[in-house]
This record gives C-alpha cells, sequence and structure tokens, in this order.
C-alpha cells in the first residue's frame, strides 16, 4: 500500500533513493569504524578501542534510523553488501590496516563528507522534493557527524 503522506510518488520515490545512498555510506562507516575498533594498536590502544566502540555504537543506530526513514516511507531499504558497495560515495581499503593516526584522520574525512553531503541532501529533500520530515531528521543526522567529527579531531589534536 502506497503511503499517503501528503508527497507524490516521484517526490517520495527521489527521498528514498536519497536515504538508500546515505545509508550505503553510513554502513560503510560503520563497519570501518568497527574494523579500527578490532585492529587498532599502539600506546593508545585502550583509549581508541573504546572510542570506536562509542563510535559504531552510535553508527549502528544511526543505520537503523534510515533504514526505517525509508520503510515509512514506504521504501525498500537496502540490506545487502553489494547494495551498499555499488551506492556508496564513501572509500575503503580492503587489507590496509592504517597506524591509529590515519584510522583517525580517516574518520575525521568520512565524518566530514557525510556532513557535507547531509548538508546539500537537506536542502534538495526540503526544497525540491518537499519533505521537511526528512529534512528534519536529515539535520539531526548531520549535528551527529559533526559531533564525532569534533571528537575525531580532538584526538587528532
Amino acid at each position: 500500500m502506497t503511503p499517503n503522506i501528503g508527497l507524490r510518488d516521484a517526490e517520495r520515490q527521489g527521498v528514498i533513493a536519497i536515504l538508500n545512498t546515505l545509508l550505503a555510506d553510513e554502513y560503510l562507516l560503520y563497519t570501518k569504524t568497527r574494523n579500527y575498533h578490532w585492529n587498532v594498536t599502539g600506546l593508545q590502544f585502550n583509549d581508541l578501542h573504546k572510542f570506536f566502540e562509542a563510535q559504531y555504537e552510535a553508527l549502528d543506530d544511526i543505520v537503523d534510523e534510515v533504514a526505517e526513514r525509508v520503510r515509512a516511507l514506504g521504501g525498500r531499504a537496502a540490506g545487502t553488501l553489494e547494495e551498499f558497495r555499488k551506492s556508496a560515495r564513501l572509500g575503503e581499503e580492503p587489507g590496509v590496516v592504517p597506524a591509529a593516526r590515519e584510522m583517525l584522520a580517516g574518520l575525521l574525512a568520512d565524518h566530514e563528507a557525510l556532513a557535507r553531503t547531509l548538508r546539500a541532501d537537506v536542502d534538495t529533500v526540503s526544497d525540491k522534493l518537499r519533505d521537511v520530515g526528512t529534512a528534519d531528521f536529515l539535520t539531526g543526522l548531520l549535528e551527529q557527524h559533526e559531533k564525532s567529527a569534533w571528537m575525531l579531531r580532538a584526538f587528532l589534536g
């Protein structure tokens, strides 16, 4: 059954496409952060191991919320690694375990990239696709990524 929530089908489908791309990015960042949690070494091991755990737990919640937003709009949430790999805008380096400082810098770059993307997506979803609910949702995610970026910069500082 198609949702009757005040959005035309084309608008809803446009928002769903944006959200599924975001879902792929969030899942990739979640996986990367979890990988770093498992593989970090060095003098700051304990602090970084705990820090990465807190970050991937927050990202796990974000992944679920984005998928549920897709479903609330009547879409199918992407849910396979292949779909995520094809749709994600963020990159990864399979088989590479960077030093702790590079882990932090890489995660910082990803959170900042998502913040920039979310800022543009908020405008598109609100102005072009007329979905202020999703714009509000994306604004909240933007704030979470900005906070994560701040924490990563503090570690690097």
